[in-house]
């Protein structure tokens, strides 16, 4: 029902740029495989730790482009790079690498019952992706993406394997608006789950919480949306300032740890705002 949803409230959304695609022959070629670049920083409103209710400012930077028909982007603290290149008409099939880190309580928590739990190890994770995108849906320029992304812990944390299925739907409503949307799960393994939700009968006599040891499956699933309005010229080039807003809920045996059920919450937000600049 959600992905249903998502879908339908993008493809709404939408339908403006149909009668300027249609009205205005300046559009660039929606098949341009030429090399581009963009770099954004900003600030973002985050939870203090995966489940918590506190709530924290950090910066943030991203990177997205094409070089060579190639395509990168970041998520978060995670690099793709899509080694297929795009064809000129038909179904766009997308495949690479990912790698990244994960820093879920590795320092302070404002939460001092949680604070006095261990805290736990930057994960280093590495690992691919796959998926297909669908262009020209409702104007030559938008594109559907559905995504599957696999990573592994390769360090010393939580030494186990996150599945993360995706959808993705953007477009330009303008030659200088874009909007986006998208829908995630994150999928983990019994080891994942006790590492970062569970709490043992000595770590819980210490900070004062019940112990616990929740298991592995669904943890939670996302839904994010992004804008970005030109300043300076169009979505090609130039100066532009960009929006972005993510409500996850936390589910299964996880939500149940004392760390989000007793001191945090079931229900993620997460608010960003910044500056981008494309090449």
């Amino acid at each position: 029902m959600l992905r249903t949803a998502t879908a339908l409230i993008a493809l709404i959304a939408a339908m403006p740029a149909l009668a300027q695609t249609a009205a205005d022959p300046t559009l660039p070629n929606p098949n341009d495989q030429s090399d581009t670049f963009t770099i954004a920083a900003g600030g973002a409103l985050v939870p203090d730790y995966e489940g918590s209710n506190d709530y924290e400012f950090t910066p943030f930077g991203a990177i997205r482009g094409r070089v060579s028909g190639m395509s990168f982007f970041s998520r978060g603290t995670y690099l793709y790079l899509d080694v297929v290149r795009r064809p000129t008409s038909g179904i766009d099939f997308d495949a690479g690498p990912i790698v990244g880190v994960r820093r879920e309580r590795i320092n302070h928590t404002k939460d001092d019952f949680v604070d006095a739990l261990p805290n736990r190890k930057t994960a280093f994770e590495v690992g691919g992706f796959a998926g297909v995108t669908f262009h020209g849906l409702t104007n030559p320029y938008d594109a559907l993406s559905i995504r599957l992304d696999v990573v592994h812990d390769i360090g010393n944390a939580h030494e186990s394997t996150i599945v993360t299925p995706n959808i993705d739907f953007g477009t330009p409503l303008s030659k200088r608006t874009y909007i986006g949307a998208s829908l995630s799960a994150d999928f983990v393994s019994n080891r994942y789950a006790d590492y970062y939700y569970g709490i043992s009968p000595a770590e819980g006599f210490i900070a004062g919480l019940p112990a616990d040891n929740p298991h592995g499956g669904m943890k939670n699933w996302k839904l994010s949306t992004l804008i970005n309005q030109s300043i300076t010229g169009d979505l090609t080039h130039g100066l532009s300032i960009f929006g972005a807003g993510s409500y996850s809920r936390i589910v299964g045996s996880i939500a149940d740890s004392p760390i989000v059920d007793d001191r945090g919450s079931r229900s993620q937000w997460q608010a960003a705002l910044g500056l981008a600049y494309t090449f």
